[in-house]
């Protein structure tokens, strides 16, 4: 097993187990009206694809469900700090998981990129009816999005994660096939 496959795998049970404080900490930065609007944008994809029917990994399947999940709110932290530097002061807790990219990139390699400008159109777009500009803009759509996300966070349960290597070729596979191209 190599040195990147065992960061992984002692760090992906992490990233399973706190993927509910992860979400509540980027709607912090959400249900700041203060903060630019390109990071409450990059917010509102990033949690809104946690209500995504159809995303890279279903949910339902074991070990790796929720790592695109996990995935995704990093890559969206990363890309709204990107845009607004000065978020970082606003919203710590967007710059840890910014910082946990780093191992997502290495991890993915090239198919990082195909990643990221997935989320960044997650921006775009919509699930459970609710846009990501209605989200921004209407502040009784954001507070039940709000509230739908702080209900998703208390009910989430932590799936498990087995220490096998073949999790990893398995999560590369997925996200190689789903990806849409660059």
């Amino acid at each position: 097993m190599s040195e990147l496959e065992t960061r992984c795998l002692d760090t992906f049970p992490q990233w399973l187990r706190t993927l509910a404080t992860d979400a509540t900490d980027l709607a912090e930065a959400l249900s700041l009206a203060d903060l630019p609007e390109a990071v409450r944008r990059y917010a509102a994809g990033g949690l809104n694809y946690l209500f995504k029917s159809l995303d890279l990994i279903p949910d339902g399947i074991e070990d790796l469900g929720y790592l695109d999940d996990a995935f995704v709110l990093r890559v969206a932290a990363a890309l709204a700090l990107a845009e607004s530097p000065g978020a970082e002061a606003k919203v710590p807790k967007l710059a840890r998981l910014a910082k946990e990219t780093a191992l997502v990139r290495e991890l993915l390699g090239g198919d990082y990129a195909r990643l990221e400008a997935y989320v960044r159109k997650l921006k775009g777009g919509a699930a459970r009816g609710r846009s990501v500009d209605e989200i921004v803009t209407d502040a009784a759509v954001r507070s039940d999005f709000l509230n739908e996300v702080s209900g998703w966070a208390r009910s989430y349960e932590p799936p498990g994660f087995t220490r096998d290597e073949k999790n990893i070729i398995k999560l590369r596979s997925f996200l190689a096939a789903k990806l849409p191209s660059a």
